[in-house]
């Protein structure tokens, strides 16, 4: 492999519109044939059957993956009273089916409501999540159930609405944290109110400041600047004696770097491209990924 071949091209993001049927693994190996390097990777998974938003890192953006994991995430759903599933949406068997005719729109909304802020949720048995080194849906297709310690999660949005002409059917908006799964939140809204739900349909529509004005098909991709991965951090712009010494992976004081607080920092040289990110030290800002130029 030659001197340069780790730094040769493609880098950047891409955010994809996935299709429905599609694993967020289908998305990526795909898009390594289409875009042209093995290197892609993708910054949170979407269940097979939802749509929308998936952010992938290309070549050196991979390494800048772990910084849009934790980002936040808007959906738009369709929940349905009265039955319940044993995935939490429609693709599971029905196991338990309530007459829910008599809950009123007040009620609906308000169970919502009690469904947002800082939240304990018990992730669904048909996920990717590890209990004891294997993934639950793994357990689940073996027809097993094990107890899931609930993890905290935030909802800062539950906006439903009724379906009109549909029964039972309200459509959804949900502003949440990574790692909230919204057919649970489905399932607990029908809880609350006496009975149960299930998802019906689901699309992410953005995943931090990334939407689906920003998303192209799997066919035909577009390569976002590398620093677009990290744009939602705080950024500073140095100077090219500073820049050697980034690129060195240097300790730097944060007066050098021109930042302060805790981090992380996008660090970019005065052409706008992106050098590294940094972290907090003791001796100032270490860098936690550098970017070859």
């Amino acid at each position: 492999m030659g001197a340069n071949a780790s730094s040769a091209g493609p880098h950047g993001v891409v955010v994809i519109d996935k299709p429905a049927g599609w694993t967020s693994h289908d998305v990526v190996a795909k898009s390594r044939g289409v875009i042209g390097t093995r290197k892609v990777g993708h910054s949170g998974t979407l269940d097979p059957d939802a749509t929308g938003v998936l952010v992938l890192g290309v070549g050196h953006a991979t390494r800048l993956l772990r910084f849009l994991t934790e980002l936040p995430k808007r959906y738009e759903g369709e929940i349905v009273l009265g039955t319940e599933t044993t995935t939490l949406d429609a693709a599971g068997e029905i196991t338990a089916i309530y007459d829910m005719s008599a809950v009123t729109d007040d009620q609906v909304r308000a169970a919502a409501d009690s469904l947002t802020g800082d939240l304990m949720q018990v992730p669904p048995m048909v996920s990717a999540i590890k209990i004891d080194g294997k993934r639950l849906h793994e357990l689940a297709r073996e027809g097993k159930e094990v107890d899931r310690p609930p993890r905290p999660v935030r909802v800062d949005r539950f906006d439903v609405e009724s379906v009109e002409g549909a029964r039972g059917v309200w459509r959804c908006v949900v502003d949440c944290s990574s790692g909230t799964y919204i057919r649970s939140l489905a399932a607990d809204l029908g809880t609350a109110l006496g009975g149960g739900a299930h998802l019906r349909s689901l699309r992410r529509t953005s995943v931090g400041g990334f939407t689906l004005d920003d998303a192209g098909t799997i066919e035909s991709p577009t390569l976002l600047p590398i620093s677009t991965a990290v744009q939602h951090l705080d950024s500073a712009i140095v100077d090219d004696d500073t820049a050697v010494l980034v690129g060195h992976g240097r300790v730097l004081p944060l007066e050098q770097l021109g930042v302060s607080g805790v981090g992380p920092w996008a660090v970019l040289g005065e052409d706008g491209l992106l050098l590294a990110v940094y972290e907090s030290h003791p001796q100032g800002g270490k860098p936690t990924v550098v970017i070859p130029r």
